[in-house]
């Protein structure tokens, strides 16, 4: 199986008749931030182009890796999911290069509240990507320190990351330091009151925060167009600070928009809105069958759009990559599925006490009876394996 191989992979056809997304009212199609075209063509934008001007064929080539192997990463977790190793998995395949762009925007000062699909942002942050799939396999809450990559846990809560976001950024103002806040969630988690809020708050307090929504088109089974009769970068109008779409799929305009919100932020100009128009290629999560509610048609235009494909059609056609570093990519790809696969099949089982601990400051009497009620449960199977 070739790297870019995964993205060709397609759902099974429903037998019934599919409902596709109810029609887009006027405007929804807005002109988006645009630096390299779906062919893999370099196209100039006044605006943004400063921001990656300087960006080296090392660099590209590393933008490309980056993708590459996260998506890899993403295939080995559905694939052990699909094996019963891990309870669950939110795939992000298709949105790589607005999670790799934006999370090399960011600095290491800098902080990330993500929500639970934010894989290729962990990995931008240097969380060992083994470290993602605990929490899924249920044998810890996270897996990782969240101040030793400036990289919060994984939020599962729709949408309460924002307020996280905006609070840890109102701090950072009140601090005078110059790191930025970023925050991420989709175009359902954009419908929820706590979102809201936050850019209530932060618009206030002109916090130093960039709200980066994955617009993947899909909130479950919802089309974004049953949710807001406005492309979703222009509720930031309300609120009073920009907001500015994207092109989810193009890295290079992710990575310049995403910088560029950033350092807004740093200089004290406040929050921006960055919607990432991108699309989900997979399920929602592995519980879930889109093509119940999606269309195939929908998902092979998409295609066509892959964000992998785009930059590698442009590193060819610049003489920025030849054959062996694809080969050497492939091989490294495989090493890493190799190793994820190994590490989490060796992961230990938790501890089943862990649950009744930090319940309260003090300890509580229903905690320490539930706790008893558990043990003398467990301990029955003991019971029955002695033969008792």
């Amino acid at each position: 199986m070739t790297v870019e191989s995964t993205a060709a992979r397609k759902p099974r056809r429903s037998a019934g008749t599919k409902r596709t997304a109810a029609k887009k009212p006027p405007g929804a199609q807005p002109e988006l931030v645009q630096l390299l075209t779906p062919e893999g063509k370099r196209v100039k934008n006044g605006e943004y182009d400063a921001y990656v001007a300087d960006i080296t064929p090392e660099e590209l080539r590393g933008l490309y890796r980056d993708m590459v192997l996260t998506r890899r990463f993403d295939a080995e977790a559905t694939s052990l999911q699909r094996q019963g190793e891990l309870g669950l998995w939110a795939s992000l395949l298709g949105q790589e290069a607005a999670q790799i762009g934006s999370g090399r925007a960011t600095r290491e000062d800098d902080y990330v509240f993500p929500t639970y699909r934010e894989h290729g942002v962990a990995w931008c942050r240097g969380v060992d990507p083994t470290n993602l799939l605990g929490m899924f396999r249920g044998v810890n809450n996270g897996g990782w320190d969240p101040n030793s990559n400036n990289f919060h846990l994984y939020t599962i809560v729709i949408g309460s990351q924002t307020l996280h976001a905006t609070g840890y950024a109102m701090g950072v103002a009140k601090d005078g330091a110059d790191s930025a806040v970023i925050a991420y969630f989709g175009d359902g988690a954009s419908s929820q009151g706590d979102v809201a809020e936050s850019f209530t708050f932060s618009a206030v307090y002109n916090a130093p925060v960039v709200f980066f929504c994955q617009n993947n088109q899909w909130a479950i089974s919802e089309p974004t167009e049953r949710q807001s009769r406005v492309p979703l970068y222009q509720r930031a109008q309300g609120y009073g600070f920009p907001g500015v779409r994207v092109d989810g799929n193009d890295v290079l305009a992710c990575l310049a928009v995403t910088k560029w919100a950033l350092e807004r932020a740093r200089r004290g100009e406040g929050p921006t809105l960055v919607e990432a128009y991108t699309y989900r290629m997979g399920a929602h999560t592995t519980s879930d069958d889109p093509t119940k509610y999606r269309a195939d048609e929908e998902r092979e235009a998409w295609e066509a759009k892959d964000p992998i494909q785009r930059l590698r059609t442009y590193l060819e056609a610049s003489n920025h990559a030849d054959e062996g570093f694809f080969v050497e990519l492939e091989a490294e790809s495989e090493a890493l599925g190799k190793r994820v696969r190994e590490v989490v099949r060796a992961m230990p089982d938790p501890d089943h006490f862990a649950i009744f601990e930090n319940v309260y400051a003090d300890g509580h009497a229903l905690v320490d009876e539930e706790r008893a009620q558990f043990a003398a449960y467990q301990a029955s199977f003991a019971d029955e394996g002695e033969g008792k």
